[in-house]
């Protein structure tokens, strides 16, 4: 794996968790109209630190490494700064301001998997690119731009998909702004910088794919009505198990099951929750998932309310599989029932639809519903339909990966679920080049399907690719791009992140729970909420100025949020706004905190989305790049 510089994240949240100057020490000067952010520089390759301005031979600095400004020295070719990795005291020497970038805020691009959209270009001048997006046809004034080879274009993304969970990249952000193109889209023009720090030398040459591997976790309801479609799942995995069982591709695919019911409610014959029966484990025979979903039955007695804990069973599903070394990431819900949301009390999760396919997002798994139309859930269907075509939308595909079954009938569900089944192994054999003679279902995939497939396919094997051949974002220093597709500004190529260390993560999640609080606190006096948010964050608040009459509820956050390109009901809430939204307004914005809490508290028990740059070894200091749009 490609291994990037050796970052050391200061805090710059304000909030008490975040370390202090000793009394005495020196500071690193602040941002201009900032109260607590620090200025920040990137080194560019062939910086060198010395012992005083202009003093001789200086020590190479890797390139991109990240340091805080603690002086200023000189002006033009002659102006230097004192720098310090962190911001509490410790200073390191001086180097040119020349061979520095300014950097403002600790936003970050990830790369889109480019399966379905063009590559992503990188522009020498912002003009050139805004003249692109402003253009009256965008798609083929960018098409241009990428032929003309004449140095308005310098870099493109790579062909294979970078992931950033895997193979760590510094893309960081410079600069943003809002641009509107002829169509009325808004898209984001973003100054970036980029540079990798040092690479290991190729692996042996073989065949990159040859280790690719895929797994499907069925994630199936098993309430009281539902045992004929469990039967029927288990025989749709028995079938292709044995039309597998003696090919290559046995080794290339393992199947898991996870069932989940509803919140027992006092009622003990429910059983549990969720159960996992059979993780796709390569570590056992393929057939020896065999007997243990055969101990899988379906209740014996009604749940309360038609909604079940659905999202309990995709939780669950996240721990039936070793994704972090599969090629090939799959899941299928089978239900006949919406799931129970965020706020409702019965749900085990707390997590909403929004928050679950974001988990599913960061793990690169392609989850696919079939919702069983029974006449009994007529009055459930369309609020299910809703949640499931949330849950199952994929990057790059046109169509959610939603399967509705009208009426529920179980031979219609059959032969859907062996199409979708045997879809996705003629991938997996596809991309492996392994033969699947034996691969002969009764129900091949409809046109739909197999495209939708095609795209996943696609995506994972663009992926996998990415991740064994170690992709890196371009080798460039300072360009321009922006985060949508110039062929189809419907389409996101880059995520916007803020690049957030542990620390950090824990300071936001500590800053929501206080508005969380003190909102819960004014309940039955909704004009004592912004004064009680305002007395809890003054006595938390590193610099009480920041906070001074609370006019927008984003000055609790810290300054770290502002100047973001992200635009959030919830930072620009105003006391007026607050009591506009009366009690129903109220409930839903808390609500919405309280998953995107508990979002963050996932974010900090997944070890794989975390990387502890260089050599450190202070677990507060790993970083994950959180999606700007997962911000309060």
């Amino acid at each position: 794996m490609m291994r990037f510089l050796a970052l050391i994240f200061a805090a710059f949240i304000a909030l008490p968790a975040l370390a202090q100057a000793p009394t005495g020490a020196r500071r690193a000067l602040l941002m201009e109209g900032k109260q607590t952010l620090t200025q920040k520089v990137l080194t560019r390759p062939g910086a060198t630190l010395h012992a005083t301005p202009g003093a001789g031979t200086g020590t190479p600095v890797p390139g991109f490494t990240l340091f805080h400004v603690y002086a200023r020295q000189g002006s033009g070719a002659e102006a230097w700064i004192e720098v310090g990795r962190d911001a509490t005291g410790t200073t390191e020497g001086w180097m040119r301001e020349e061979r520095a970038l300014p950097w403002g805020q600790t936003m970050v691009l990830a790369f889109t998997n480019p399966a379905g959209r063009e590559r992503t270009m990188f522009f020498a001048e912002g003009a050139a690119l805004r003249r692109v997006i402003l253009a009256r046809d965008m798609a083929a004034a960018g098409a241009e731009a990428r032929r003309a080879n004449d140095g308005r274009v310098i870099a493109l993304e790579p062909e294979t998909y970078v992931d950033i969970s895997r193979n760590f990249y510094l893309l960081p952000v410079l600069s943003a702004e809002e641009v509107e193109n002829e169509r009325g889209d808004r898209m984001r023009l973003l100054e970036v910088a980029s540079a990798p720090a040092e690479r290991r030398a190729p692996p042996p040459a073989r065949d990159p794919l040859a280790d690719f591997r895929g797994a499907l976790v069925f994630v199936v309801d098993t309430t009281l009505s539902m045992q004929p479609y469990l039967d029927r799942t288990r025989e749709a995995i028995r079938n292709v198990m044995a039309r597998i069982g003696t090919t290559a591709l046995r080794d290339r695919f393992r199947f898991g099951l996870v069932v989940y019911r509803d919140d027992l409610g006092g009622n003990p014959a429910l059983e549990y929750v969720t159960r996992t029966y059979a993780r796709a484990d390569f570590s056992a025979p393929a057939d020896a998932i065999l007997p243990r979903i055969a101990e899988a039955s379906a209740a014996t007695e009604s749940n309360e309310g038609f909604d079940e804990d659905a999202v309990a069973g995709l939780r669950a599903a996240l721990d039936a599989a070793d994704w972090n070394s599969l090629g090939g990431r799959f899941i299928i819900l089978v239900t006949d029932a919406g799931t129970r949301e965020a706020t409702d009390a019965r749900s085990s999760t707390r997590l909403g639809i929004a928050e679950m396919r974001e988990l599913l997002k960061q793990r690169a798994i392609a989850t696919f519903a079939l919702h069983l139309l029974t006449p009994e859930g007529r009055n459930n269907h369309a609020r299910a339909r809703a949640q499931y075509r949330e849950l199952t939308r994929f990057d790059g595909a046109p169509e959610p990966f939603y399967y509705p079954i009208p009426n529920g009938e179980v031979a219609a569900f059959g032969q859907t679920v062996e199409a979708i089944t045997e879809a996705l192994l003629r991938q997996v054999a596809a991309i492996t080049n392994t033969p699947i003679a034996q691969l002969r279902g009764n129900a091949p995939a409809a046109p739909q399907v197999q495209q939708q497939i095609d795209v996943v396919g696609q995506a994972m094997r663009l992926a996998y690719l990415g991740r064994v051949q170690e992709a890196a974002a371009p080798d460039i220093v300072r360009s321009f791009t922006t985060d949508r597709d110039l062929a189809d500004s419907n389409r996101a190529n880059l995520d916007v992140r803020i690049l957030l260390t542990r620390d950090q993560l824990s300071d936001l999640r500590s800053a929501l729970r206080l508005v969380i609080d003190g909102a819960n606190a004014g309940r039955l006096q909704p004009q004592t909420v912004f004064a009680n948010i305002r007395n809890a964050a003054l006595s938390a608040a590193r610099d009480p100025r920041r906070i001074g009459n609370l006019e927008r509820l984003g000055a609790a956050f810290g300054e770290y949020l502002d100047g973001l390109p992200y635009r959030s009901q919830v930072m620009e809430l105003t006391e007026r706004g607050w009591l506009e939204l009366q009690s129903g307004g109220q409930r839903e914005l808390l609500n919405a905190l309280e998953a995107k809490l508990r979002l963050y508290d996932e974010y900090a028990r997944t070890p794989a989305l975390w990387t502890q740059l260089g050599s450190g070894n202070d677990a507060g200091a790993a970083v994950f790049p959180m999606p700007l749009d997962q911000l309060p």
